[in-house]
């Protein structure tokens, strides 16, 4: 291990952890260090043959700081299993070290994850304000929607944090702080990168849980984020973190005015102002949903697609109820479990999942899109593999049979559909979409023993998995997925 020690875990090249073998040093921070890693000749097929390791440190330290270690680890794999979306980096999966005879490894949490070709932080050393800046805000702010959308706050925003793919896209990375959302707030343990902590969280309260934080703390990192790409200089000024820290603290407390440089575009200098809003009070009305269309038009890129709506489960919020209607349920179609099969389209991950460079297309403006994404406007969508991910077949109405004709959709002839995008317009009186088993709009096979009639029903502006092997070949926009049939009702509210 010569030559090695300066990482916070030190791995030699060529030692085997899993169906992984290591290869040279990708990155080393406080609390990890991550390495190259090639599949071998017993890995998983479905698995990339090259992946990034991320190693979380054990061996000989402290119980305290194994408790602290293992609550970081955590943090990210729980992100990362339960939370999916195109500007999140994938994980693949998590390893133990079983190794006595390396008590320096032993123990030690491992996280596969999607191999990025480099960071942001290494990007602006090489070019402090590089020409494709404004695409990459864009799609880091797009990451931070998704992120809190899902009810998580990041925590530790900053260029080291930000992955670039080889296709040119951005992956949000490094989750140990990140947090869940409890009402307006989450619990953060007490570390972050001071050039982008908001003046709020240096004199913020510490209980045994950590320290409150807010989806603002990020839309903070975002706009210093945002001064940093465009301008190649921090929004306070300071020739050290110190220094800067001190400026933030003047600032918000209303000693000191905001002094933006005068080489940030016209474009975001308001942007990057509301985002420095010194109160949270102040920053928390500018969300990063309305965040977002303002970086893209800033940008000067492509609207993004719209996030799907999460509400609680409906046998969350009535369970009373939904026991009584599962008993009709079962009495109507002697199983629950065979009508759910056809028409639930919730798999459970609450946003996007991770999506592999292969499900990337190019918009009309020559940009990449990925995954739910390359559906276009007013349009619905069906995908061959979950996610959004594989071929698609998009419509902007009708289609009586996706066999023939002209739009025909020659791969569902042989694969079923695993996942849909009702990407059309609100505006329009039928924007729903229900589809079938047969041609011309009626029922098949299963179908035709259910009250319902058809495959499913997608409503206007979500997005999800399609349960079982749903094979439709026809569909057809109607006003309302939940007006056509009694059987269908009571299906939808357990979405």
């Amino acid at each position: 291990m010569t030559g090695q020690q300066s990482h916070t875990v030190p791995v030699p090249q060529g030692y085997r952890v899993g169906h992984w073998e290591i290869r040279e040093p990708l990155a080393s921070g406080a609390f990890a260090t991550v390495y190259a890693g090639s599949a071998t000749g017993e890995a998983d097929p479905a698995l990339p043959r090259r992946a990034a390791l991320k190693f979380l440190p054990t061996g000989t330290r402290t119980p305290r700081q194994l408790r602290h270690l293992r609550e970081l680890a955590k943090r990210e794999v729980e992100l990362l299993e339960r939370l999916r979306a195109p500007r999140l980096i994938r994980m693949y999966e998590t390893l133990t070290v079983d190794d006595p005879d390396h008590p320096e490894l032993d123990g030690a949490t491992v996280l596969v994850l999607e191999r990025a070709e480099g960071s942001l932080d290494a990007l602006l050393e090489d070019d402090p304000t590089p020409e494709s800046g404004p695409a990459l805000l864009s799609q880091i702010c797009e990451g931070l929607h998704q992120l809190h959308h899902a009810g998580w706050v990041h925590g530790d925003l900053k260029p080291a944090n930000v992955l670039l793919m080889k296709d040119g896209s951005v992956r949000l990375a490094d989750f140990n702080l990140a947090a869940e959302l409890e009402g307006t707030h989450a619990y953060a343990p007490v570390f972050a990168t001071p050039d982008y902590t908001p003046p709020e969280l240096f004199w913020a309260e510490i209980d045994e849980r950590g320290t409150r934080i807010r989806p603002s703390a990020d839309v903070w990192s975002f706009g210093v984020l945002a001064h940093v790409v465009l301008t190649g200089s921090y929004p306070l000024p300071g020739s050290s973190t110190e220094a800067r820290t001190d400026a933030a603290m003047r600032y918000a407390r209303g000693a000191e005015e905001l002094r933006l440089s005068p080489d940030l575009p016209d474009a975001w200098r308001e942007i990057v102002r509301d985002c420095l809003a010194p109160k949270h009070r102040e920053r928390v009305t500018h969300d990063t949903a309305t965040l977002l269309r303002r970086v893209e038009e800033a940008a000067g890129v492509a609207r993004s697609a719209r996030l799907p709506r999460l509400r609680p489960r409906f046998w969350q919020r009535h369970p009373v109820l939904t026991s009584a209607l599962a008993t009709v349920l079962l009495a109507t179609t002697g199983t629950l479990g065979a009508g759910y099969l056809y028409v639930n389209q919730d798999d459970g991950v609450p946003v996007y999942a991770a999506l592999p460079t292969e499900s990337a297309s190019r918009g009309p403006d020559g940009q990449l899109v990925y995954g739910y994404h390359r559906c276009p406007e007013d349009s619905v969508c069906f995908f061959s593999e979950y996610n959004g991910n594989g071929d698609l077949c998009s419509w902007r109405g009708d289609d009586a049979d996706w066999h023939s004709g002209e739009e025909t959709c020659t791969w569902a002839a042989t694969a079923p559909v695993r996942s849909i995008f009702n990407n059309v317009a609100d505006e329009r009186k039928n924007h729903d979409v229900t589809y079938f088993r047969g041609a011309d709009f009626e029922p098949a096979g299963a179908d035709r023993r259910r009250m319902a009639q058809r495959s499913g029903c997608s409503t206007v502006n979500s997005m999800g998995n399609v349960a079982g092997e749903a094979a439709p070949r026809s569909h057809r926009l109607v006003d309302s997925c939940s007006t056509k049939s009694v059987l269908w009702t009571i299906l939808s509210l357990f979405g």
